[in-house]
């Protein structure tokens, strides 16, 4: 500064990691404290790209902003000085508007590039979800992190035994286990700031005991870029549309297997109310169904005369006033009996099926398993070929006077509906035929998940959600039960029968 002794240094200002497209960064704002209060009255910089690359933002600062307050702005490596009349105007105008341009290309190649990761499966991130860590050797690859690990596994657990987020929380302090922001802290690992966090003290909250039932990177499966900002020049994140989501299966190790996630979802899905002085869920909580105005089932405890026993019941809600004809309540006891007994039943006839489909030639019973999907989409074929001509034939009905204008296009529109329908079909139907020839289809996988619960003798919550999508009570003895994987149930019955048929 020798050859300005006019110039005092005040303070020195950086800020390091900011864009200089924003203008709200931290030591811009303390800068402009030093001017508003009458501390500084110039300001230099490297270039004027270090003000700011916003064009219009960075003009307004130049011209209105600095001269209200008396503002001394000098631009060394563009020679630039507002003490200095000579400056040309229009050549720092290019500059800002250069230095824009650059902001605007560069975030347009971080952007690429962030996508291009995205797509292929690398994990862009810069805070790793609980219960991962990144690769030292591979910083785009997730490994374990075992010990959050374990928690996230005992979570899940907890979760299909019928405990309630909240409880699940109280279990995990009780534990003294290290919420996830504070685990990451403690071990000095990279953290959300002004994000998700816990509750006070450190504490597990319920929301994020939601969030890690709900997350799908537990599965191995990357899903990545739900959130984005509109532009370079905002930086308000927005959320956006699962179509533009990026997807990526098999990434990484999983924590959670897909069937364990997929049954997870399934109970957040159902009504899992608790009792007033119960965390664990009713057995049947969510299951049961009125078969008579499909609402769901409400539990009612009833004491003894003596009031030395209770009985449990469960019985609709939904009053004969209202239009309900089920007027009969079923015992929880009886229930249970019931429910357990035709699990069994149930089991052993997958047990029968499975033993007949190891033996049988798969080329076979695909074969089987695909001739009503062959029937169904050659006749979908023929409608549609049929539409067409129809559709075709309409200009002509017109000319010979037999519809009108209006009628010919609410009978265009129409055909052009169900077109759309059709073909939509019969590509679902190609595929389904493909996935069976092909023995894709996860037809022996669902067998395993039944045969979990080959010796059950007492019925559990768990068993209850993995194996029963409904229960519904349609009179005091009368009682449907609606297994998961139907269909592809009644598809190895229909296997099953057509073996048999054949070996009689």
């Amino acid at each position: 500064m020798s050859r300005h002794p006019e110039i005092e240094i005040v303070c020195e200002k950086v800020d390091d990691g900011y864009s200089g497209i924003l203008f709200d960064r931290p030591a811009f704002t303390e800068m402009m404290n030093e001017v508003e209060q009458g501390n500084a009255n110039c300001i230099i910089t490297k270039d004027l790209s270090r003000l700011g690359r916003e064009y219009i933002e960075t003009g307004r600062y130049l011209r209105r902003i600095f001269p209200a307050y008396g503002v001394r702005f000098i631009a060394i490596n563009d020679n630039f000085d507002t003490l200095n009349d000579s400056s040309d105007d229009l050549s720092v105008s290019i500059r800002v508007a250069l230095n824009d341009s650059y902001a605007h290309d560069i975030s347009r190649k971080t952007r690429d590039a962030l996508e291009s990761k995205r797509r292929i499966g690398d994990y862009v991130g810069a805070c790793p979800v609980y219960g991962y860590k990144k690769d030292e050797d591979n910083r785009n690859l997730l490994v374990i992190d075992e010990h959050p690990a374990s928690v996230v596994r005992d979570i899940y657990q907890m979760k299909i035994d019928g405990f309630s987020a909240a409880r699940i929380a109280r279990i995990l302090d009780e534990r003294g286990i290290l919420s996830p922001i504070e685990y990451k802290k403690h071990n000095r690992l990279p953290h959300p700031k002004g994000s998700f966090s816990d509750v006070d003290g450190g504490r597990w909250a319920v929301s994020t005991i939601f969030r890690i039932l709900a997350n799908e990177t537990y599965t191995g499966t990357l899903v990545q870029g739900k959130m984005g900002t509109p532009n370079y020049k905002l930086k308000e994140m927005l959320k956006k549309p699962p179509s533009e989501w990026h997807r990526v299966e098999n990434t990484h190790e999983a924590i959670i297997h897909n069937y364990r996630f997929d049954l997870v979802q399934k109970i957040l899905m159902l009504d899992t109310r608790t009792s007033p002085h119960n965390d664990k869920v009713y057995l049947f909580s969510g299951i049961l169904v009125c078969g008579h105005c499909n609402n769901r089932m409400t539990r009612r405890t009833v004491p003894n005369r003596n009031k030395t026993l209770l009985y449990y019941y469960y019985y609709c809600p939904t009053t004969k006033k209202k239009g309900c004809g089920l007027g009969a309540s079923i015992k929880e006891q009886d229930l249970v009996f019931c429910v357990l007994h035709s699990i069994k039943a149930h089991i052993s006839n997958i047990a029968k099926i499975e033993n007949l489909l190891a033996e049988l030639d798969p080329n076979r019973a695909a074969k089987i398993l695909s001739k009503h999907l062959s029937i169904q989409l050659e006749e979908n074929k023929q409608r549609l070929n049929k539409v067409h001509r129809f559709k075709a034939g309409l200009h002509g009905s017109m000319i010979n006077g037999d519809i009108d204008k209006d009628e010919l296009k609410s009978l265009k529109a129409k055909y052009t509906e169900d077109e759309n329908a059709l073909e939509v079909s019969i590509e679902k139907l190609q595929k389904e035929i493909e996935d069976i020839l092909s023995c894709r289809n996860e037809r022996i996988e669902w067998i395993k998940r039944f045969k979990i619960f080959e010796n059950i003798e007492e019925l559990t919550r768990e068993a209850v959600v993995c194996l029963i999508h409904s229960i519904y009570i349609r009179g005091k003895n009368e009682i449907e039960i609606k297994f998961d994987h139907q269909e592809d149930y009644e598809n190895a019955l229909k296997i099953y029968r057509n073996e048999v048929c054949d070996a009689t």
